[in-house]
């Protein structure tokens, strides 16, 4: 059964390194004594939140919230003037 083990929700992708890059990941992984998935984990979300994406649900929700005008801390000054 694919998939079997993994937590809910969770998905499985092949990604091809070349050898500098793997030996690199590896060094560090071993250096800094996490695995590569967390260090794959720690760069797909750096990489979101650079170009602007949320990264976990509250973050979206929280970002959604700010694009109303009503919720914007120059506009609730205006109202009170």
């Amino acid at each position: 059964m694919p998939g079997a083990g993994l937590p809910k929700g969770s998905r499985r992708k092949l990604i091809e390194f070349d050898a500098a890059t793997w030996h690199a990941l590896r060094g560090l992984a071993q250096d800094s004594m996490r695995s590569l998935q967390d260090l794959a984990d720690e760069a797909f979300r750096d990489l979101l939140r650079k170009h602007g994406r949320p990264v976990t649900l509250k973050e979206a929700l929280r970002e959604s919230a700010r694009r109303l005008p009503a919720n914007d801390p120059a506009a609730r000054r205006k109202k009170r003037s």
